[in-house]
């Protein structure tokens, strides 16, 4: 169950906020919301302009969706498909596959602001973060190494702060549902002339569908920005997560048809799921400082320092694991603009970003849930760093030329406490790489825009790849690298409410890192030749309808829809040659269709129709996922007391049609256990308030 300290937490919000509610919010923000701008190229862009494939989830669109998990809201976004064994249990790909990542994500850059939420190793603890606390997310499509260093699978930029709410509030939120969900939230920020500050806390509980599914957080976040003179700003900001959750583990084909709720059953040679109390226990604090100076009215500078702490175990049904984790880093940029010459605006970059993670890790015998005698005991130290610079350029107000360059250095030293008793540490150094990215973009018309873009993507093993589950350190694992070409159009006109965004790319991967298993079931990774990855992504949104005084006033319709056509080349074992199979667990079709429905007295009606294609579980492509639709709809009912009170209601479902599917397949298992079943039929309900705060976006102004 919940502890009860939010109960005080909230009764504290509610009472400084008397104060507070004299401030009077925006009256209207619908223009700043429709007028949808970017962050991830350092300025703030308004997205049409940009010449990059990105998506955005705004508050609003995260307001509609279930907010006990990021998975159905990421998984309207074209190129991105996120996943979740179990409750907690996030695995994320953005235009790839996730054989990096079965236990978690890898491969993606994440940052929290303007801090990296990755560490040097590679891993990223997304699930730490309650989707509550979320304010907005964009998602950079293709590789990004040129800004934000190596990776092959995309950026994330998570934003805690929504910067429209310049104005005081408290929020209390509280929903419970279907197989033991509660999770309750609040929030606070007060503003003065100089100074913003936000609180956000939230308890999460979930049983789960499946046996040994439970799930449980404790989350406080803190977010405080301070202008200490007119030119510079000072942002502390930070998080501690308090995160368990079960695992239930792999069923065969068998199994997952006859009781899809089941965890995994016992062999003769291994417990059940339950028995070993198969289980992840992650507590993560995390937080720094960004101070951003304008020295003149043309060159500004950013300044980042973040450190995180881990303590992470897992007792599994190969091996008790415990891994205590501390990274800390830095990053700057300087940005100098100039608009004197006619006709001609540029904006040039350059910064660099170091970090550095210390891991000492402990691998014991699991017996029944208990540590037992020592395996292997290490410390990886892993060290990444690299300098970066872009140049864009707006020519005659209708073209934009990009070009930005990183030079990526990557190492790490390993040292086996037990049993070899190593006295130093073993260096395993990358060869410095360059990742370059160029783009360039035209308007056609005022609302219309043609881009296109070629970049080198460079990905080097996470320390989750360097020591696997069969405890063995490989420093033969070589960086995965490969060339993304694409162009794209991207229409957005606000009258009659008709965005669209089209892109096709063509990426290809060498050295592609991919998951093997022995026959116990202990895992370990290989360089697999390469692959071929070429796509199309379509993102649309259109309102066919607005009229305040009509029944219906008003009607939205959004779509996202991805074709990928991902294959294996140069790529064999001992044994078989997979050249021209489908890449392992990617949907070649994935479409996601919602309709957004205000009706009269501040009543909404949302629902969302995913269908996603067969998907091959192993590299022979003799096993497929089936495909399947999923429904979900929401509705709800919004209400002003005054200018300062709001308060809502709603429900929801979600898998309506009942249907059984398998929601974080796990690729090329042992022993043929890929499924890991979704839950069925299931509901929610709850309630928002807040004091002081503007009308939600959900009450119908806004749309998607």
């Amino acid at each position: 169950m919940p502890k009860l300290y939010p109960i005080v937490f909230i009764a504290t919000l509610f009472a400084c906020n008397q104060v507070c509610a004299q401030a009077t919010a925006p009256a209207d923000t619908a223009k700043k919301l429709n007028e949808v701008s970017i962050s991830g190229f350092f300025s703030n862009m308004q997205l049409i302009a940009g010449s990059a494939s990105v998506s955005t989830l705004s508050g609003n669109r995260l307001s509609l969706q279930p907010d006990n998990s990021l998975v159905t809201a990421m998984n309207t976004l074209p190129g991105v498909r996120m996943e979740e064994r179990s409750p907690g249990s996030y695995r994320l790909s953005i235009r790839g596959s996730l054989l990096r990542s079965p236990f978690g994500i890898r491969d993606v850059k994440i940052y929290f602001d303007e801090m990296p939420l990755t560490d040097a190793g590679g891993n990223t603890y997304l699930n730490s973060i309650d989707m509550t606390a979320i304010q907005g997310i964009e998602v950079l499509k293709g590789p990004n190494g040129s800004l934000y260093g190596a990776n092959s699978g995309g950026v994330v930029l998570v934003s805690p702060n929504n910067k429209y709410t310049n104005y005081n509030y408290s929020t209390f939120g509280f929903n419970g549902g279907s197989y033991g969900l509660l999770h309750e939230n609040s929030s606070t920020q007060a503003v003065s002339s100089k100074n913003t500050i936000a609180i956000n806390q939230a308890v999460e509980s979930y049983d789960g569908y499946r046996a040994n599914s439970a799930m449980n957080r404790d989350y406080v976040q803190v977010y405080d920005k301070w202008l200490y003179t007119n030119a510079g700003q000072l942002k502390v900001m930070g998080f501690y997560s308090d995160l368990n959750y079960k695992t239930p583990g792999g069923l065969t084909l068998a199994q997952y048809q006859a009781d899809p709720s089941s965890a995994r059953l016992a062999t003769p040679a291994v417990a059940s799921a339950q028995a070993l109390n198969a289980s992840i226990h992650n507590q993560m604090v995390y937080g720094g400082v960004v101070n951003q100076w304008q020295f003149s009215h043309n060159l500004s500078n950013v300044l980042t320092v973040f450190g995180s702490h881990v303590n992470f175990t897992n007792p599994s049904f190969t091996v008790y694991e415990e891994r205590r984790e501390a990274t800390y880093g830095f990053r700057t940029y300087f940005e100098l603009e100039n608009h004197s010459i006619e006709n001609l605006t540029w904006k040039a970059d350059a910064g660099y970003e170091w970090q550095q993670t210390n891991s000492n890790i402990g691998d014991y015998g699991n017996h029944l849930g208990n540590k037992d005698t020592t395996q292997t005991r290490d410390n990886i130290n892993i060290n990444q760093n690299f300098l970066f610079a872009r140049l864009s350029a707006i020519i005659n107000h209708d073209w934009q030329v990009e070009g930005s360059l990183s030079l990526n250095s990557y190492q790490y030293q390993f040292q086996n406490l037990y049993p070899n008793n190593e006295s130093g540490f073993t260096n395993r150094p990358f060869n410095a790489q360059l990742m370059p990215r160029l783009a360039l973009s035209y308007n056609i018309r005022y609302n219309l825009q043609w881009r296109a873009s070629v970049s080198r993507g460079y990905s080097t093993p996470t320390s989750g790849e360097v020591h696997a589950t069969d405890h063995i350190i490989n420093p033969n694992l070589q960086a995965q690298d490969g060339w993304n070409y694409e162009t794209g159009l991207r229409f957005n006109s606000y009258k009659p409410g008709v965005q669209l965004d089209v892109a096709a790319f063509y990426y290809r991967l060498n050295n592609a890192i991919v998951m093997r298993q022995h026959p116990n079931g202990t895992s370990y990774y290989v360089n697999a030749g390469g692959t071929n990855q070429p796509g199309i992504e379509v993102s649309a949104s259109w309102w066919l309808w607005r009229h305040s005084r009509s029944f219906v006033q008003g009607l939205q319709l959004t779509e996202g829809f991805t074709y990928d056509h991902f294959r294996f080349s140069d790529y064999q074992d001992a044994t078989t040659n997979y050249n021209g199979n489908n890449l392992t667990g990617v949907p070649p079709v994935v479409a996601v269709t919602g309709i957004y429905l205000l009706l009269p007295q501040s009543f909404y009606l949302f629902a969302q129709h995913n269908y996603t294609a067969r998907l091959p579980l192993n590299d022979a492509n003799t096993a497929y996922a089936d495909s399947y639709h999923l429904i979900t709809a929401k509705a709800g009912w919004n209400h002003n007391f005054g200018h300062s009170a709001h308060i809502e209601l709603f429900a929801g479902v979600d898998n309506l049609l009942n249907r059984h599917y398998s929601l974080g397949n796990d690729l090329n298992a042992a022993a043929s256990r890929y499924y890991n079943a979704a839950a069925l039929r299931n509901f929610y309900g709850g309630i928002r308030m807040s004091r002081g705060a503007a009308p939600q976006p959900v009450s119908g102004k806004e749309g998607l």
